[in-house]
């Protein structure tokens, strides 16, 4: 049994909310207790910040259908280097995972590559067409933990909601992007007067709103377990708030993207800050922020999605979205930290308890028995990001040659170290 002692370390704790010197001992991959007496392999942390993994949903890996932008291999290194102990992997590749066959083979992928943990989502409807469902239940027997369509939003709402009873019936948690389709479709950015100067398609952030005000409505009907994945705008918050105090089983995520970028990020037509949903002013970036901070919205996220260079280096509307961020999820997440906005117990209550828990998966928490899935980090050393550097094999992120604060020192997964 391989046995392990933190000491000197900054015990950052979501669970409980605090963040308190002291030690941490691990055994055989599990968190055993705190302040004990040191035993086995000793690791001084120097007083810096040990918090539980990451866990990542919401991640996308090119295996299998486009592995030259993304592997298993190269996700899995980069989310070691990132902090993130667990990754949540979404189905749109190619083909789609939409059978037990094809969720088999990415589990083996990833189980014989990825130095932390993979859990893979699975699609709600065949092919993410919106016109078949799944088979739910065989998907669930072969380890999906949640089904999504990912951006192809479900359009008829008798097959989105048919799905729903027959997930709520199977206790399986359905992911959405909420969007009104047709508002949304070419749109580049965020409607408003910098989109109307730059003479880019845009889209009114009540497009989002729309979309969720429907999917609530669907889920008040079934009665289904509904996770929206990708919240953007402050219209959104009050339907999201009014479904929570309704009872309904609803959480909510946000790109980092979102919580520390906005449309005038863009700049003169940028596409490496090109994202879905488009980046949106900065009453709303703020309005996400505080409702992290509240607990309204339960998840950040990285929306990790590669894109190769030819996809990106054409004309603002015509260029692919999306960004890498396994590895810049933590050190962009700091910002929110020196800014004031958010302390580190909050802020890991977003990046790792919730999602564990939304998810049904162990971590997330220094609890005794946990999984010894962690991160030591220095929330305050500075550098200059450079793509190049990144150990994704796309380079596509807005980061690129940004000032940032925070790196990881190293990361254990059940124990093992895999990055430092």
């Amino acid at each position: 049994m391989t046995t392990t002692t933190f000491i000197n370390a900054r015990l950052i704790d979501p669970e409980t909310g605090t963040e308190t010197t002291g030690s941490l001992t691990v055994e055989a991959g599990t968190i055993v207790g705190r302040n004990l007496a040191p035993r086995g392999a000793v690791v001084d942390c120097d007083g810096k910040c040990l918090a539980p993994g990451i866990v990542d949903i919401g991640v996308k890996i090119g295996e299998p259908g486009e592995r030259h932008k993304e592997s298993f291999r190269t996700a899995g290194e980069a989310a070691a280097a990132g902090g993130v102990t667990t990754m949540v992997t979404r189905p749109d590749t190619t083909p789609t995972i939409d059978t037990p066959e094809t969720l088999a083979f990415v589990t083996r992928r990833a189980r014989e590559v990825s130095p932390v943990r993979v859990h893979s989502m699975a699609a709600l409807t065949k092919g993410r067409e919106g016109r078949e469902m799944v088979e739910v239940g065989f998907l669930l027997d072969a380890g999906a933990v949640a089904f999504t369509d990912c951006d192809n939003v479900v359009t008829d709402a008798k097959v989105f909601s048919r799905a729903l009873v027959y997930a709520r019936s199977l206790g399986a948690l359905v992911i959405a992007h909420p969007q009104e389709p047709v508002l949304t479709r070419g749109a580049a950015v965020t409607s408003g007067k910098f989109a109307s100067l730059r003479g880019l398609p845009a889209v009114s952030p009540m497009a989002e709103r729309m979309g969720l005000e429907r999917d609530m409505a669907l889920v008040e009907m079934t009665g289904a377990r509904y996770h929206a994945d990708n919240l953007s705008a402050a219209a959104s918050l009050p339907v999201l708030e009014r479904a929570k105090a309704a009872g309904l089983d609803v959480t909510a995520g946000v790109n980092i993207h979102h919580l520390t970028l906005n449309e005038f990020d863009v700049g003169d037509y940028r596409t490496f800050f090109k994202l879905k949903p488009p980046l949106r002013a900065e009453e709303d970036r703020v309005a996400m922020v505080e409702a992290v901070a509240t607990g309204l919205v339960d998840v950040i996220s990285s929306m990790h999605t590669p894109q190769d260079e030819e996809s990106k280096r054409l004309p603002y509307e015509e260029a692919a979205s999306g960004a890498v961020a396994l590895e810049t999820l933590l050190p962009a997440a700091m910002r929110l930290v020196h800014a004031g906005a958010l302390a580190l117990p909050v802020l890991w209550r977003a990046l790792s308890l919730n999602p564990a828990r939304r998810f049904g998966l162990p971590g997330g928490t220094l609890a005794e028995g946990a999984p010894a899935d962690l991160v030591l980090f220095d929330p305050d050393v500075p550098f200059v990001l450079d793509r190049f550097a990144l150990r994704s094999k796309s380079k596509n992120t807005p980061f690129d040659g940004a000032r940032l604060q925070g790196r990881v020192l190293g990361t254990w997964v059940g124990g093992e170290r895999v990055f430092g």
